[in-house]
């Protein structure tokens, strides 16, 4: 057999171990794999034979006396270092401190004292003090040509003296002077580098100022009320220095979303029907309001100035049908009103909940707030409906 073979071979080469051969699987043929030149198993030499490395006694090593020493005797005792005298130290004569019941003492009584009323106090706790806007914004003014014409009484206007209403009527009597000269000749165009005075007195642009308003029941929209009623501006006084007025009406008894400014051109903007600005309304009535009356609301009703239709129409509650929420573009006086009391129904509360894009969120009924940056912009660029 082939292994029995193999072992007679090993045997007859005296310990010389040949290479066994691969064995051969039946039906399968291997072709011998080359591993190279290969080291002689002969010519390793034997264990014996091999070179060792000497002992560690025969090692050569250096005598301990044969390393360089510092002579002991060269380094001085320790009591012949040199010392440095204790009485030669600077000492502060003890006599000299004073005592403690001599030293200086500044009294009491003599002390500044701040008057307890001059201290500043803390302001009273407010809980809604998170949601507090009254700071006052810097706004970026608006980009313009400073060459570019403009109206004489829109420049009194924006600078806060009165309405352009009541500008045209002091152009009319020679109070305004325009670079020295007296202006009474009504549309008449200056620029804005131009010297205006109103009364021998500088007029200048103010900075813009955007207040929102939650109107309270019971005050009238408007800066002079001849019947010495209560008015919005009384909710805004100390808001700023600038003279700000409202935009729009709402009703004495309509509450909600009011803003005030002196920026003229973003009033014009916001009041005119032609930009269709979108106002939303909570209405509360005396009785249910019917799916067929809501439709004919929809659909368009016939007042004395006009036809009306509002852009939608939808209870505001699903339990209670006396609530309705109305959007409306229209700006024409009393007109929610006048539409639900020509269906017969009357309006109990009124509230505005949108105007323009601005909601009355986080402002208390009768508190104001300054519009944001961000806010004024978007008014600025139309970008609210």
């Amino acid at each position: 057999m082939e292994n029995e073979d193999w072992k007679k071979a090993f045997s007859e080469e005296g310990g010389k171990r040949p290479r066994r051969p691969r064995i051969q699987h039946s039906g399968v043929s291997h072709e011998p794999v080359s591993r190279g030149p290969q080291r002689p198993y002969g010519d390793r030499p034997a264990y014996g034979e091999r070179p060792q490395r000497p002992a560690y006694g025969d090692r050569p090593h250096r005598a301990y006396g044969d390393r360089p020493q510092r002579p002991y005797g060269e380094r001085p005792a320790y009591g012949d270092r040199p010392q440095r005298p204790y009485g030669d130290r600077p000492q502060r004569p003890y006599g000299e401190r004073p005592a403690y019941g001599d030293r200086s003492q500044r009294p009491y009584g003599d002390r500044p004292q701040r008057p307890y009323g001059d201290r500043l106090q803390r302001k009273p706790y407010n809980p809604n003090a998170k949601y507090s806007f009254k700071k006052q914004i810097e706004y970026k003014e608006a980009h313009y040509d400073p060459n570019e014409p403009m109206r004489l009484n829109k420049f009194l206007a924006n600078a806060g003296i009165c309405s352009r209403r009541e500008a045209d009527e002091f152009i009319a009597a020679g109070v305004v002077k325009v670079n020295g000269e007296v202006v009474t000749e009504l549309g008449t165009k200056i620029k804005p580098t131009d010297e205006v005075r109103f009364h021998e007195d500088t007029v200048s642009i103010e900075k813009k100022v955007y207040v929102l308003l939650n109107k309270p029941k019971g005050y009238v929209t408007t800066v002079d009320d001849p019947q010495d009623r209560k008015t919005v501006m009384d909710l805004v006084k100390g808001a700023c220095r600038e003279r700000i007025y409202p935009v729009g009406r709402l009703d004495r008894n309509t509450t909600g979303v009011l803003l005030l400014t002196n920026d003229g051109e973003l009033a014009a903007k916001l009041t005119h029907p032609q930009y269709r600005k979108k106002k939303i309304y909570h209405v509360h009535l005396d009785r249910n309001v019917t799916a067929a009356d809501m439709r004919q609301i929809a659909d368009g009703i016939r007042l004395d100035d006009g036809e009306i239709h509002a852009d939608a129409v939808e209870y505001a509650s699903e339990t209670d049908k006396k609530q309705v929420g109305i959007e409306i573009h229209s700006g024409r006086n009393r007109i929610v009103r006048r539409i639900f009391e020509h269906l017969g129904y009357k309006v109990l509360k009124l509230d505005r909940v949108y105007f323009a894009g601005l909601t009355k969120k986080l402002v208390k009924r009768g508190d104001w707030r300054f519009l944001t940056e961000k806010e004024v912009n978007m008014l600025r660029m139309g970008a609210f409906e």
